[in-house]
């Protein structure tokens, strides 16, 4: 199966399948995908997103963001949810270059997981349930907020933390073409010298920082976030495939 799927307008929209969870059971593909932002879906963009049959978008960003930058165009069966979960803005102006960025980028991600609580929880019970499959959850540049979105779900399926790690990483591919997509549309602005970046221990760090403070990430998602038992029973049932099937 293909995880990225190729867009002329977004640069990071790719699917959530295929990662190994345990008992010997996979991700199924085609059930959550992840992206930057749909507001710019239009012309030939807008038939292939069409084409993946998406009953439920999820868009992490703020309402101002929603304003400024479109949403994906409505269609007759879809369900469109505006769950921000970013509370604190980013004080990027205060970042200092000398600062390791995936430890400052881990320390905006923990505050997600403090501020979005309650936005989060419904996303989750959102992604939960079969029957709102296929689910995409984007944000602007399908990177932070939605990677701590998809982190907590590949955590809750049993995905292993290498490979959600690699998974939020896989941004990286998109990096050079994001910002160059963003000064087209934006002119050629100054940027903060993390703009579009991912290493991968910031997602690492963001991992251990949760479960150090939760007791596990699931422990997280279950009495913070208070998530039902059966709603993380319904996510794994669906999300998850026996090994003797094909993704």
């Amino acid at each position: 199966m293909i995880r990225h799927i190729e867009f002329a307008n977004l640069c990071n929209f790719r699917d959530v399948g295929g990662y190994a969870a345990k008992d010997g059971q996979t991700v199924r593909w085609q059930r959550l995908y992840r992206a930057d932002s749909l507001g710019l879906l239009a012309g030939d963009d807008l038939t292939s997103f069409q084409a993946l049959r998406v009953r439920n978008v999820i868009d992490l960003r703020h309402p101002f963001e929603v304003d400024r930058n479109g949403r994906v165009p409505e269609a007759e069966g879809r369900l469109y949810q505006n769950l921000p979960i970013e509370g604190r803005p980013w004080d990027v102006a205060s970042y200092d270059a000398r600062t390791d960025l995936a430890r400052w980028l881990a320390d905006r991600y923990l505050e997600v997981s403090e501020d979005g609580v309650a936005n989060l929880r419904t996303a989750l019970e959102t992604v939960a349930r079969a029957d709102n499959a296929p689910v995409v959850v984007h944000c602007a540049a399908g990177k932070d907020r939605t990677g701590v979105l998809t982190a907590l779900v590949l955590a809750l399926a049993g995905v292993s933390e290498d490979d959600i790690v690699a998974d939020y990483a896989l941004t990286g591919l998109a990096t050079e073409r994001f910002v160059a997509g963003w000064r087209r549309r934006h002119g050629d602005v100054d940027l903060w010298p993390g703009f579009g970046l991912a290493p991968p221990e910031a997602m690492r760090f963001f991992l251990a920082d949760l479960a150090t403070r939760h007791g596990s990430v699931e422990k997280y998602v279950t009495e913070t976030l208070a998530l039902s038992s059966d709603a993380v029973g319904e996510l794994r049932a669906h999300l998850l495939t026996e090994p003797t099937e094909q993704g």
